[in-house]
């Protein structure tokens, strides 16, 4: 199973991941959002709305202190002074652009994640088909953990990134310009000299990011060691004591906190100045803008209320700098991550039908290799040369030593791969000629690592056969020896078994795969170590039950234990991708070969 991904701490700032080709992947990115265009117009067009509304607002707003200002002055110089209701208009107004750019934001907002949803809706479900028509070399060169996080981590990384990036990168734009248009429409010199101070902010933020990025790095070196160490040692106890290893797994622990420590500290000084820095250049702005603003006031060149905007403007002028910033390298990752996805959405898919296809209904389970090469790269060939001959109904043992290729050859018996060259025949036909769906539905497996899924006993032993009753089920448990241990479990067929099928032991679950595969009932039976992980009872008293339900039926068996093939009609015995003996059990043993040496080897006496 695949680890978790790691939850990273969010002080610490992340390394921006970078498509390998922006162009393509942005483009392929937008044929999809194509889709959902009529949304997305209305989307931009609510956004760019919201925006100038709560723009206008400032100006608006300082009309209102400007006019405060006014019937003050007015007052004293003996006058009416303050129009009380004037201001409540102005108030109103302001207040109403705030309501409707509000309810603008919540509208846009709303389209927006069901935009986002829809993708990655439609994302998901392509994957998931991708997935079952990919070939089988897909899953032997990928991680399992690689292809699961696409599927989650990258997806959910698109649909995040575009709730929030896509309009953002529009307000901002848009805010951005406003604020400018605004300013400039208060009074151009005070927005140049307002305008100087961001680049000397700026600048003295990347000195500060300089200093401290290496120590960031650091951090997160530090971290990774320390996390992946606790991991290790928790996961290990057993072999640590054993080994008398606490003392240095300890001492290597501490060395690696305490340069955690050190670069953790050091990273956080360094970008804890980014804010004061800030604060500092912003209040200069501030101040500037006050006397100067205050020297136009008495010129009569601005109003008291344009200084109130003005100084609104400026708080708002660094927001959308940083949201687009922030939004830029948010793009990165959307955009690194949607290329994973659709490079897995255009590999190559399985060809499962051919034309003209042969019939599979009247299968009666012969089988030919003929000459059969193969390797899963070219350059590494596993079978070199592979001929037998399996009658239908007969009972056929694979044994050899590990990496003989055994498994191989039951991987191309289920065209899970194709032969280089050569070919595997059922009865008299190429396997190529098959539809690989309704060949394989001549098939049942039963490995030695067994897999079972969330739900009950009988919707896992229904997996081989979905449309028997649970009456066959149970006779499929009962010949397979399932039964009676069901029966004594909380709930019996109806138990669920859950994620990590603790409540059930590893007998118990191949007990359950057999049982599967016996309710499959199909032409051709392939056992890979079918009861390795099971006592020797146990092992006894299926062995006496698969003789039986092998009868009529070709059967493939690949055993390391060779006590269980004793009975096999035919044993193939594999070296190096070649059958170097065949033969009964009797007939190997007493040549005094390969086998016999395997066999021997198997019962010699401990001395």
């Amino acid at each position: 199973m695949a680890r978790p991904p790691i939850k990273r701490n969010n002080q610490l700032p992340q390394v921006t991941e970078k498509a390998r080709d922006f162009k393509k992947t942005l483009k392929t990115l937008m044929k999809y959002l194509m889709a959902y265009k009529f949304s997305l117009i209305i989307i931009i067009t609510f956004a760019i709305g919201s925006t100038i509304f709560a723009i206008v607002g400032p100006k608006i707003l300082g009309n209102a202190t400007t006019e405060l200002f006014n019937g003050l002055m007015n007052k004293y110089a003996g006058g009416d002074g303050i129009d009380f209701e004037k201001v409540g208009g102005i108030l109103l107004t302001v207040l109403a652009l705030y309501i409707v750019s509000a309810i603008f934001n919540y509208v846009q907002g709303w389209l927006m994640t069901g935009v986002a949803q829809k993708l990655t809706y439609r994302l998901r479900k392509e994957i998931s088909e991708k997935i079952h028509k990919m070939p089988f070399g897909y899953f032997d060169a990928k991680n399992h953990g690689e292809t699961l996080s696409i599927i989650t981590n990258d997806v959910d990384t698109l649909s995040q990134s575009l709730n929030q990036s896509l309009t953002q990168i529009i307000t901002s734009v848009v805010m951005l310009v406003g604020i400018l248009v605004m300013m400039f429409s208060i009074d151009w010199m005070m927005t140049l000299i307002s305008l100087v101070i961001i680049p000397i902010s700026l600048v003295l933020i990347a000195l500060t990011v300089k200093f401290s990025q290496k120590h960031f790095q650091n951090q997160q070196e530090y971290l990774g060691h320390v996390n992946g160490q606790i991991e290790e040692v928790l996961g290990a106890q057993n072999i640590v004591r054993a080994f008398n290893a606490e003392q240095r797994v300890m001492k290597k622990f501490d060395r690696d906190n305490n340069m955690l420590y050190r670069s953790a500290w050091k990273s956080q000084a360094f970008s804890g100045l980014m804010m004061p820095i800030m604060l500092f250049v912003g209040n200069l702005g501030y101040v500037a803008v006050a006397i100067i603003g205050g020297y136009f006031v008495i010129q009569g060149r601005i109003f008291v209320g344009d200084i109130q905007a003005f100084i609104q403007y400026i708080r708002q002028f660094t927001q959308p700098l940083a949201q687009i910033a922030q939004v830029s390298s948010m793009v990165q990752s959307t955009v690194a991550a949607a290329e994973r996805v659709f490079e897995l959405l255009e590999m190559d898919e399985e060809t499962n039908t051919v034309e003209n296809p042969v019939n599979t209904e009247n299968i009666t389970g012969s089988v030919e290799f003929r000459n059969v090469r193969f390797g899963y790269s070219e350059d590494k060939i596993i079978i070199n040369d592979f001929s037998a001959t399996v009658n239908s109904g007969q009972k056929i043992a694979i044994v050899g030593p590990t990496g003989a290729g055994k498994t191989t050859i039951i991987k191309l018996l289920m065209r899970f791969y194709d032969v280089n060259s050569g070919a595997i025949l059922v009865d008299g036909v190429d396997l190529r000629d098959y539809n690989k769906s309704e060949i394989r539905k001549a098939f049942a497996m039963v490995l030695q690592d067994t897999w079972l899924f969330n739900g009950s006993i009988m919707d896992n032993i229904l997996y081989g056969k979905t449309t028997a009753t649970k009456e066959e089920a149970i006779a499929a448990s009962k010949a397979a020896h399932a039964h009676h241990f069901i029966k004594t479990l909380p709930g019996g067929y109806d138990m669920e078994l859950n994620e990590e099928l603790t409540n059930v032991s590893q007998g118990q679950k191949q007990l359950l795969t057999i049982a599967r595969a016996i309710l499959a009932d199909p032409k051709i039976l392939i056992l890979d170590e079918a009861t390795s992980s099971v006592d020797t009872r146990t092992e006894e008293r299926i062995q006496k039950a698969m003789d039986t339900l092998m009868q009529g039926r070709t059967s493939f068996i690949i055993a390391h234990r060779l006590s269980t093939i004793r009975n096999a009609d035919l044993i193939l015995v594999m070296d190096n991708g070649d059958i170097v003996e065949q033969g009964g059990h009797e007939e190997l043993l007493s040549k005094g070969g390969f086998y016999a040496g395997l066999y021997n080897s198997q019962f010699e006496s401990v001395g």
